[in-house]
């Protein structure tokens, strides 16, 4: 089945051409455009798609608050931001409120489609910037797991003890393809390549 996409941008001619060039790619569909945060929340209730592609900067409310809003009443929904702004208060607030990513406008369509497809199936994207951004975060905040959320952390803390995916899932009471994704977005958002440099990560912060 198809991947249905909402595109949220408040510059029409942007968000009319990003939902055109999706629509033609191989397992995506584009069920609705909005134009404002508060229309995505809207729109995303009332069509239900699976991936929602937000613009940080919007009237009436930002795409930031948007997706804390998403979280909590659209859990299954996953909301990867897409927008010209790199900064670094942006990408780390919007991983705080619960964005399953934050890419850069200038991908090509076919690397766009397949972010789509990867944020679906549960994995974070980030664009280098954003990653770069994240990691700066890190260095300056060391304790901050604060870019993870609690549960992340607690996963982190025992994927560096050596736990298997299976044994924190019965630690935790979580199937083992929560934990999957769970370990996907702590690497993806700390920048980290696997379970070793996870696991050398929260030693030298003391999370273990």
């Amino acid at each position: 089945m198809s991947v249905r996409v909402l595109v949220v941008d408040d510059q029409r001619l942007v968000r009319e051409g990003i939902a055109s060039l999706l629509g033609i790619q191989p397992g995506i569909a584009v069920v609705g455009t909005a134009a404002t945060g508060r229309e995505a929340i809207e729109r995303t209730l009332a069509l239900g798609p699976d991936v929602v592609l937000m613009d940080v900067r919007m009237p009436e409310m930002d795409g930031v608050d948007a997706v804390a809003v998403l979280r909590r009443r659209a859990p299954a929904c996953r909301v990867v931001m897409l927008t010209t702004f790199d900064d670094e208060e942006y990408v780390v607030q919007a991983l705080r409120a619960g964005a399953a990513g934050y890419l850069l406008k200038d991908l090509p369509a076919a690397e766009l489609a397949e972010s789509v497809r990867l944020a679906h199936a549960g994995v974070t994207q980030l664009d280098d910037t954003a990653a770069r951004h994240v990691a700066a975060a890190l260095s300056a905040h060391p304790a901050s797991a604060e870019v993870l959320t609690s549960r992340e952390t607690e996963v982190l803390r025992m994927v560096a003890t050596g736990a298997t995916n299976r044994e924190i899932a019965t630690r935790l009471y979580l199937s083992e393809g929560t934990v999957k994704n769970h370990i996907s977005r702590i690497l993806a958002r700390l920048g980290l390549r696997d379970r070793t440099q996870a696991a050398i990560y929260a030693r030298d912060r003391g999370l273990i």
